[in-house]
């Protein structure tokens, strides 16, 4: 009789091909590398294949690795939606659910009111992520991604959340009245660093003000906030950001008024589990109820 297959080996195996590296495939899990490590080699005895290439860089899958990912994530879609139909579904909504966002959408606007969904379930634990790069639902770096843009390709459920507007902004008395964008390009400027805009979408600066060399520059829009709340000089911020803000005020809002648009993405394997579709409509309706500011009516 052949010996029955292990699913936990499966699982060691996805967590290590996804991160690439064992210290941390091991903390996902809650197991210790040493752990981990002794299940890769069972599940390569096991198979009698070589899965990975081990390097100090990390670890790398081998052809017969990527032969194993396919099949061992279809194995995978079908534990999680049998998880959904059969148990989530029946009972209350718990586990954990990694949010991805932009930092100004997730510090700015998700993070106050996040709150109101783990209150309404309590067995729900939120991991927010709030940096300025995208991730990965593939390799499950988050259960639910909100982009800047949407993508084009892959086995993701999209969902746009809203438009948003974009003005120029400086700090409140530290600045002379500004009348044109040339004027405006004589004073001090503060944008993102060229070479680490992660989407095409972050490059915003109207055509009168691309020449003009930033002052300050930051990958972060939260820091690039802060500094022009300071003083530091004008900058493009998201209206949802800084019109809260009584320490700046918007410059040539005739002049300088963008669109940009968030949209929320779910692996399509995920999408009908029940905690990523409550937190899902929830991340929805929230954005729903904040419509005017997001997109302001004044221009």
């Amino acid at each position: 009789m052949s010996k029955i297959f292990d699913w936990d080996l499966l699982q060691s195996f996805l967590a290590v091909a996804r991160t690439g590296r064992l210290t941390l495939a091991a903390k996902r899990l809650g197991v210790d590398h040493s752990t981990l490590s002794r299940r890769l080699a069972t599940l390569e005895a096991s198979l009698g294949a070589k899965l990975f290439e081990r390097a100090l860089s990390g670890y790398s899958l081998t052809h017969q690795g990527e032969d194993l990912l396919a099949r061992a994530e279809a194995m995978e879609s079908t534990a999680l939606a049998i998880q959904s139909d059969v148990g989530q579904e029946r009972a209350r909504v718990s586990g954990t659910v990694r949010i991805g966002t932009p930092d100004g959408f997730g510090t700015a606007f998700l993070a106050p009111v996040i709150h109101g969904l783990t209150e309404a379930q309590p067995g729900l634990q939120v991991d927010l992520v709030a940096t300025p790069f995208g991730f990965s639902l593939s390799k499950r770096e988050a259960d639910i991604a909100i982009s800047l843009s949407r993508p084009a390709e892959g086995r993701v459920h999209v969902r746009k959340l809203t438009d948003y507007r974009l003005g120029l902004y400086a700090a409140a008395g530290v600045w002379p009245s500004v009348a044109s964008l040339e004027a405006a390009a004589g004073l001090p400027f503060i944008s993102y660093i060229d070479d680490l805009l992660y989407t095409p979408e972050l490059d915003y600066a109207p055509p009168a003000l691309r020449s003009v060399e930033p002052r300050l520059r930051s990958s972060t829009v939260v820091a690039q906030h802060a500094a022009c709340a300071a003083g530091a000089g004008l900058c493009i911020l998201p209206c949802f950001l800084a019109d809260t803000d009584a320490r700046l005020v918007r410059v040539l809002p005739e002049l300088v008024n963008l669109t940009r648009s968030f949209w929320m993405i779910v692996h399509s394997d995920m999408r009908d589990l029940a905690r990523i579709r409550v937190t899902g409509d929830f991340i929805a309706e929230a954005v729903h109820k904040a419509a005017s500011r997001f997109m302001p009516s004044h221009v």
